[in-house]
């Protein structure tokens, strides 16, 4: 089994490489030939954070230097050019390097409003993604997209790669489980970029009233979805590094239950652990820290699994999710009524998850239970990749 296993993550690795980097990939804010026509001479606003790096320089900065008229900012989750902790409401402001005007759309607000979008003729969407349904920035996406065609406005997404674009895994959700981190019928890793997704928004009628926004893509170039592409800068406060991108989507359902999944720690989403768990030779302490300033567990040891070597032991990446961790520490934590919390069925689109834990299901058979709506999610995907 072993040997099998081992030939099975030479396979995955090897697939994924075919297309690395004997090219380098060009996200779509280094291809000004492609969208200064949908840029020159307009009204501009731009949805970006610290990951919107055009190279060595921020978006904004990039544009503001080519001549592009940047009216307004809108921040999503964590901030525009810093990274504030997960769930913080992000204030609006004034972008202090230029003095644009910032609207948060994690705060009071998700949505422009018609005023935000007063005079403006087109909004730019630059934000790294990681590929996971619970991950905000295709929510901010979605809201933007919708004020955008209720106000006439353009939507450009100048395109990124998906580091978890190599694979689709995951239960699609009970629509009746619509939120902010389950916003659409997908599965929990969808293997779309950005503007492969929107365009799944616009061409699905997901936008209030079936409507359908002015949608420009600017593409990558050199990528395919079976490209490993390592982020240049962390995408959010606890995604510091790949091994925690690839382990994000597995990992943050325990963000629904009583388990820490290492924030507060120098190593958020590589490892994961409870003080109730059993005693394996590992352990950590959350802490008060730079974007986790009161993570769950502070202060309390925690014994668990460290998966910083995750990549080097061929356990990422993979191309499924790994139910094993979560059913092990279901299994294993002694008090089994207040393992989950009111988060789970929000992060997991519906009571089935938890309750096919709770029955005591496998991982396969728990997997199989999904494989209908995979396939019909893959039907609809296909219609939209730019990268085949």
């Amino acid at each position: 089994m072993k040997v099998k296993k081992l030939i099975l993550i030479f396979l995955c690795l090897s697939s994924i490489a075919c297309a690395t980097n004997s090219r380098k990939v060009i996200t779509g804010d280094m291809r000004p030939e492609v969208y200064m026509k949908f840029l020159k001479g307009k009204k501009v606003a731009v949805v970006a954070n610290q990951s919107s790096l055009a190279g060595d320089k921020h978006v904004v900065d990039k544009l503001i230097a080519e001549g592009i008229d940047i009216r307004l900012i809108f921040a999503p989750e964590h901030g525009f050019r810093e990274l504030a902790d997960a769930g913080s409401k992000i204030q609006n402001g004034k972008d202090p390097q230029t003095g644009i005007p910032i609207v948060s759309l994690y705060g009071k607000i998700y949505k422009p409003s018609p005023e935000h979008l007063s005079g403006i003729d087109v909004v730019v969407y630059d934000i790294q993604d990681v590929g996971a349904r619970f991950y905000t920035y295709i929510s901010t996406m979605h809201y933007v997209m919708e004020s955008c065609a209720e106000n006439g406005v353009t939507f450009v997404v100048f395109d990124r790669p998906n580091p978890n674009g190599f694979y689709v895994d995951g239960n699609l959700p009970d629509t009746a489980y619509r939120s902010f981190v389950c916003m659409h019928p997908v599965p929990v890793v969808y293997g779309m970029t950005p503007g492969e997704y929107a365009m799944m928004i616009n061409g699905e009628g997901w936008l209030a009233g079936g409507r359908q926004c002015d949608l420009k893509i600017v593409k990558c170039k050199n990528y395919t979805h079976n490209t490993y592409y390592e982020l240049p800068v962390r995408p959010s406060p606890n995604l510091p590094n790949q091994t925690a991108v690839y382990l994000y989507p597995s990992l943050c359902f325990f963000e629904g239950t009583v388990i820490s999944c290492g924030r507060g720690t120098d190593f958020p989403f590589q490892a994961f652990g409870h003080p109730l768990l059993p005693d394996r030779g590992f352990s950590f302490t959350p802490r008060s820290v730079p974007g986790a300033t009161n993570p769950p567990l502070l202060g309390q040891k925690c014994y668990g699994i460290d998966l910083r070597n995750a990549i080097k032991e061929g356990l990422v990446p993979s191309k499924e999710l790994n139910l094993n961790w979560l059913l092990t520490a279901y299994r294993e934590f002694p008090d089994k009524e207040k393992f989950f919390n009111n988060y789970f069925d929000v992060l997991a689109g519906g009571p089935e998850l938890r309750e096919q834990i709770i029955k005591g299901m496998n991982a396969g058979e728990i997997r199989q239970s999904w494989r209908e709506d995979i396939e019909k999610f893959m039907k609809v995907r296909s219609k939209y990749l730019l990268y085949k």
